[in-house]
């Protein structure tokens, strides 16, 4: 694929189509690391933990933190 360089404002930029973007896994208003080397321009998502709230989201808010959680069969030397 190919993209042009346009004017936006006092700067310039580039489309992405959302195909592009979705195969990258970068979503709207997320904040890429930019780098120059040898004449090459690179974005990277940078990875981030994600926040509590977020993992919290993940199970629909139940953590179901409460009783026992089975850890499997002992390994070496713990006693249980």
């Amino acid at each position: 694929m190919q993209a042009q360089v346009k004017k936006w404002g006092n700067s310039q930029g580039i489309r992405l189509s959302k195909e592009i973007l979705k195969s990258a896994g970068i979503a709207l208003n997320d904040v890429l690391d930019v780098t120059v080397s040898n004449g090459v321009i690179t974005f990277v998502k940078p990875f981030r933990h994600k926040t509590l709230e977020e993992r919290a989201a993940e199970f629909d808010g139940k953590l179901m933190l409460d009783g026992e959680y089975d850890w499997g069969v002992p390994v070496g030397r713990e006693v249980w």
